[in-house]
């Protein structure tokens, strides 16, 4: 009977809570436990296993650049980041209320991993994450219209409760490119949430798009509900270097 109970918790891929139930059979201890109680720890393993999936899942889905958490943000450097401000990020309350946030600064600063520290605690909040440098999204979407998917893949992207664009506005913008982008925005404006992440300081993003009117459309969906942290400082990139060259005990 306990071979029939474990073939069809595999059948129904129950694989966590079968395991933990053979592990109970072949511990006698556990066998003199009360019922409920054996039965509330095959139920939690299977749920923490369920979450966990979940997660890689999300995670896998996201594609981000950088492997980063929050916990492990550098706040020694001086970079301009508030401790205040990430804590305040780290509860999620800008998702819920459908909230941008911009990092702004020169290269090698951290935006990016930041960006996506940031996207790891949505994600392991429960939330869809996709990042994407805009570059990338931008020449995406123009493919999927000449493969006449670009209705689907605006949705797909609508749906997402945190959308990272990296790399924001490096280059100056062509009119389909400023279409696909106004599109993006205003998909997402009051519903979902964008991290923006750039070296182009936010009085030079009109003249990155291009035209005044998508311009100022853009911004105004953008930059008026946002957080923004204006980063400073070295790069980040370059002090690593450093500090890994060996040491000449000569010098």
């Amino acid at each position: 009977m306990h071979q029939q109970t474990l073939e069809k918790l595999h059948a129904l891929r129950l694989t966590p809570m079968a395991d933990a139930f053979k592990a109970q059979l072949d511990h006698p201890d556990l066998a003199a436990m009360p019922f409920d109680e054996r039965f509330a720890l095959l139920v939690d393993i299977q749920h923490t296993a369920s979450l966990n999936t979940a997660l890689e899942q999300r995670l896998r889905r996201a594609g981000m650049r950088q492997s980063a958490c929050l916990e492990n943000l550098d706040l020694r450097t001086p970079r301009g980041i508030d401790r205040g401000m990430i804590q305040a990020l780290a509860s999620g309350q800008w998702i819920r209320q459908h909230l941008n946030i911009l990092l702004i600064g020169p290269a090698g600063v951290g935006k990016s991993w930041i960006s996506c520290a940031l996207g790891n605690r949505a994600a392991r909040d429960g939330y869809g994450v996709l990042y994407k440098r805009l570059s990338r999204l931008l020449d995406e979407l123009a493919l999927a219209r000449l493969q006449g998917r670009q209705g689907r893949m605006l949705a797909t992207i609508a749906r997402t409760r945190v959308l990272i664009l990296d790399d924001w506005a490096m280059v100056k913008m062509t009119a389909e490119q400023r279409r696909d982008l106004m599109e993006v925005i205003d998909d997402r404006q009051g519903r979902a949430s964008t991290i923006i992440a750039t070296q182009i300081p936010v009085d030079r993003w009109h003249d990155q798009i291009g035209d005044p009117t998508y311009a100022d459309a853009i911004l105004d969906r953008i930059v008026h509900n946002a957080h923004r942290i204006e980063m400073r400082g070295e790069s980040m990139r370059r002090q690593n270097a450093v500090s890994d060259q060996p040491v000449d005990e000569n010098k």
